[in-house]
């Protein structure tokens, strides 16, 4: 009986080490966060939105990337994201609230999108999506990309430190007010800011008014 009993824990034994190293070498596993309901403020590693799943994130902090998959809503206010927010095949994407993103946000062929008041150190980029989308003032320290959208596009005073371009949009995009400090281009070429107006010439002439007493 204690030679058997000493075989299972040798067994037993041997069961864990290996599951202990199998855990070691998939540590990313652990960094990934699941969304599917509300979170606040807290901070995690990355976020991923798994299929048909809504997640809101409120105030959250956002160490890694945020994948929103198949299907999948994601509404994100006052985040503050490290990463990169990118969309494919979803539902939804909506960041918005004074929210901060240090790389990319990408919406692919995915449903409607509203990009609102967000702080974006690379691109925004939209591509073959179907349903309606909003930029409106962003602050986009590259490029706003946007090209062979079908549900409609609004793009509105929104501070670009790079190019806009806009390209077989079916509707074109609609807009104005947007400061781009590299070249517009395409079916966005009419939706910068309008131009400061002129001082008056200098030899204008200067009319003065006296008080009816000193004439």
């Amino acid at each position: 009986m204690r030679k058997h009993m000493s075989w299972r824990m040798i067994f037993l034994s041997a069961g864990l080490a290996v599951f202990l190293m199998f855990a070691s070498y998939h540590p990313a596993l652990a960094d990934d966060y699941i969304c599917t309901g509300t979170t606040g403020a807290i901070t995690v590693d990355n976020v991923i939105v798994p299929v048909n799943a809504t997640c809101t994130l409120n105030g959250t902090v956002v160490e890694g990337n945020i994948q929103v998959e198949n299907n999948a809503t994601l509404i994100a206010n006052q985040v503050d994201v490290d990463g990169n927010v990118q969309a494919e095949d979803a539902a939804r994407v909506d960041v918005q609230a004074n929210s901060t993103v240090g790389g990319n946000i990408q919406i692919f062929q995915s449903g409607s999108s509203n990009i609102l008041s967000v702080d974006i150190d690379g691109d925004l980029q939209f591509d073959e999506n179907s349903g309606a989308l909003r930029a409106d003032n962003n602050t986009i320290g590259g490029n706003l990309q946007a090209f062979q959208n079908t549900g409609g596009l609004t793009i509105t005073n929104n501070r670009i430190d790079g190019d806009l371009q806009c390209s077989a949009n079916n509707p074109p995009p609609v807009g104005e007010g947007n400061i781009v400090e590299g070249s517009i281009e395409g079916q966005c070429a009419s939706m910068s800011g309008p131009s400061p107006t002129p001082p008056p010439p200098a030899d204008l002439p200067v009319k003065i008014y006296l008080p009816t007493a000193l004439k």
